[in-house]
C-alpha cells in the first residue's frame, strides 16, 4: 500500500484508486490559520432574540461552537419600537434594542448590525412589507435625511453604553439583499446606494473608525438580471437551458457597481458582504414560474475567490469579506436542512475556504425563526441548527468539531484535516466523508432525500507519529445512526409534538455521538484504519 509521508507544513493528498495512508509527525511545525466559520453566524429578526429559548441557545452554540457575532434582521422594525412620531417630530426609544444587546453581550456574542427595515414613519407611504411580521422595504428619498438621523441617534447611543472600545469591534451592514427587487427592498440600485451613502456617513459621524459595509446582496449568478436598476425578470435563460450550470461563469449581484459608486463618492467600504449560497433560483418570463437549482460542491469557494479578485483590483483591496448568509440552500422549508448531509458539507466548504475570507456565517444557528411564520413540525427545513425544541441536527455538530480543531494546520486533502494547538501542542484531526459521487449538485430536497444515502463509502488510513505513550485520544463519530436526531425521531414514530419526557430523550439522543477512547502504545503511534460512510464525521481529539 502506497505510503504518503508528511514532512513540511502542508501537503494536499492526490486521489488514487485505492485508500492512501497518511502519516503525520506529530511534533512538526504547522501552518496558523483562522477558525473564520466561528466568526459569525445568523439568525432570523430581533425581536425574536427578546426569547428565553433563543438565548438559550445562543449560549449553547456560543460556548460549544465559539461564535463571536451574530447577526439578524429587523433591528429597526415595529417590533422594537426604535421611532416614535408626534406631530411630525421623531423620538427614539432604544428599551428593546438594549435589553437585547445587553443579554448578547452577557452571553459573550457581540451583535454584526444589519442596519434594516425602515420603521413606518421612515417608510414610503403604503410601503411594501417583507414576511407575515411586514418589514417595510419601501424606500422615501424625502426621508432620507431622517434615516441618517436615526442610524447616527442609534449608533452615538451604542457608543455611549456600551463604550467606543467595544463598539469598534462591530460590524455595521446596511440593509438585506437589496438587489432583490421582489424580495427585500422595493427600490432601485441607485436607491439603495443612496441609503448606503446617508447610513456610511451616519455612522462614521460618530467615530470615523467605526467599520461599515455592503452591499449584503444574495447568491451569485449567471446571467445579468441585477445589472440594470432593478432586478430584471424578463432577461436571459441561461440556467434553465445551459447543459451544465457549472460551466457557466457566476458572479456576485451588485458587488462591482457598489464598488465603483463608493470610489466615485469617496466613501468608505470596510468590509464587502454578500451571500454565496450555492443555488439559484432564476424566474423564467416564459412559464412565469421559478425553478431551483443546486451547484456544484465547489461553488462556494469558487465565488469566494472571484470575490477576492474583483475587492483586489478596486479601490478597495484591503476590504475585509464577510459572507452574512450560508447554508444549503435559502429556503426556510429545505427538508434537507433537518439530515445528515449539510455537516459533511459544511466541514468541507470552510475547511476548504481557509484563508480567502474573514467570515463565512451559517444561516442560521436557530429554528426559532419566522420569516415564514412558525414551523408547521417540530422538524420542518428549518434553517436552524437546533430545533425549537433545542434538539441541535447534525450541522450543529460540524460547527462544535470545527471549533474543537486547533490553529495549526499539518495536514489537509479532501476527507482528512489534522491540525494542532499552539498553546499545548496536543494534536485535533477531523475526518469526513463528503461523496465524490455527490460532488454535482449541494444536498438538498430538489431530488429524493434517501438518495443521499447511497454515497459512496471513504477508507481512512491515518498515522499520527512522535507522540508520548499513553497518550490518549478520544474519537467522537456522527452518522446515520449517531447524533442524527431526524432519524430518531422517525423511529420514535414522528411524534408530533414530542412530550416534555420524550424531549429528554430525544436531547440525548441529539448530542449522543459514538465515542471511543483510544491510547497510544510504546511505538508512539496512533493507527486509524476504518470505513467512512456516506455524510459521516469523525473528530479525533488528543485529551492528555
Amino acid at each position: 500500500m502506497k505510503k504518503l509521508w508528511i514532512t513540511g507544513v502542508f501537503m494536499l493528498a492526490m486521489f488514487t484508486a485505492f485508500a492512501q495512508e497518511v502519516k503525520v509527525k506529530a511534533n512538526q511545525s504547522g501552518e496558523k490559520f483562522e477558525h473564520f466559520w466561528s466568526k459569525s453566524v445568523g439568525a432570523g429578526r430581533a425581536n425574536e432574540g427578546l426569547r428565553a429559548g433563543w438565548l438559550e441557545q445562543l449560549e449553547k452554540v456560543q460556548e460549544e461552537c465559539g461564535f463571536e457575532f451574530v447577526r439578524f434582521h429587523g433591528i429597526f422594525h415595529d417590533d422594537m419600537f426604535p421611532v416614535f412620531e408626534k406631530e411630525g417630530k421623531y423620538t427614539y426609544n432604544w428599551q428593546y434594542i438594549d435589553d437585547l444587546f445587553d443579554r448578547m453581550l452577557d452571553l459573550n456574542v457581540r451583535p454584526f448590525v444589519e442596519l434594516a427595515f425602515f420603521p413606518t414613519p421612515l417608510a414610503a407611504e403604503n410601503s411594501k412589507t417583507q414576511f407575515w411580521w411586514k418589514a417595510n422595504i419601501t424606500p422615501d428619498e424625502s426621508k432620507y435625511g431622517e434615516w441618517h438621523n436615526l442610524v447616527k441617534a442609534f449608533t452615538q447611543h451604542c457608543v455611549d453604553r456600551y463604550g467606543i472600545d467595544e463598539v469598534l469591534t462591530w460590524y455595521f451592514e446596511v440593509w438585506n439583499e437589496p438587489n432583490l427587487h421582489y424580495g427585500f427592498f422595493d427600490g432601485t440600485k441607485s436607491q439603495y446606494f443612496e441609503l448606503y451613502k446617508q447610513s456610511v456617513l451616519a455612522v462614521r459621524s460618530v467615530d470615523n473608525r467605526l467599520k461599515v459595509g455592503g452591499p449584503s446582496s444574495s447568491n451569485f449568478v449567471a446571467d445579468g438580471r441585477y445589472d440594470g436598476e432593478v432586478e430584471s425578470r424578463d432577461g436571459d435563460l441561461i440556467t434553465f437551458t445551459a447543459d451544465n450550470i457549472n460551466d457557466l461563469e457566476w458572479k456576485g449581484s451588485w458587488i462591482e457597481d457598489f464598488l465603483a459608486y463608493c470610489e466615485k463618492e469617496k466613501l468608505p467600504v470596510d468590509f464587502v458582504s454578500t451571500h454565496p449560497y450555492p443555488t439559484d433560483y432564476p424566474f423564467n418570463p416564459t412559464t412565469g414560474k421559478g425553478k431551483d437549482f443546486s451547484r456544484y460542491v465547489n461553488s462556494t469557494k469558487d465565488d469566494i475567490e472571484w470575490l477576492k479578485r474583483t475587492i483586489k483590483k478596486s479601490a478597495y483591496p484591503n476590504a475585509e469579506i464577510h459572507l452574512t448568509e450560508w447554508n444549503t440552500s435559502p429556503n426556510s422549508r429545505d427538508a434537507m436542512h433537518d439530515f445528515l448531509p449539510p455537516a459533511a458539507y459544511i466541514t468541507k466548504v470552510n475547511l476548504d475556504c481557509i484563508g480567502l475570507t474573514n467570515s463565512l456565517a451559517f444561516w442560521t444557528f436557530t429554528d426559532i425563526f419566522e420569516e415564514k411564520g412558525g414551523g408547521e413540525s417540530i422538524f420542518h427545513g428549518g434553517f436552524g441548527m437546533i430545533n425549537y425544541q433545542g434538539l441541535v441536527k447534525p450541522s450543529y455538530h460540524a460547527y462544535r468539531m470545527l471549533h474543537h480543531l486547533g490553529d495549526e494546520q499539518l495536514f489537509k486533502n479532501d476527507y482528512l484535516f489534522v491540525s494542532k494547538k499552539s498553546g499545548d501542542g496536543k494534536v485535533v484531526a477531523l475526518a469526513y466523508n463528503y461523496p465524490e459521487d455527490h460532488y454535482n449538485a449541494v444536498p438538498s430536497s430538489i431530488k429524493k432525500i434517501d438518495k443521499y444515502e447511497n454515497g459512496k463509502p471513504r477508507q481512512l488510513k491515518m498515522e499520527l507519529t512522535d507522540l508520548k505513550p499513553g497518550t490518549q485520544f478520544k474519537l467522537e463519530t456522527l452518522d446515520k445512526d449517531h447524533g442524527n436526531i431526524y432519524n430518531y425521531w422517525e423511529q420514535m414514530g414522528k411524534p408530533e409534538p414530542p412530550t416534555r419526557e420524550q424531549i429528554k430523550v430525544m436531547k440525548q439522543a441529539a448530542e449522543g455521538l459514538k465515542t471511543e477512547l483510544v491510547t497510544v502504545g510504546e511505538n508512539g503511534k496512533l493507527t486509524l484504519d476504518r470505513e467512512l460512510s456516506p455524510w459521516s464525521l469523525v473528530l479525533i481529539e488528543q485529551i492528555n
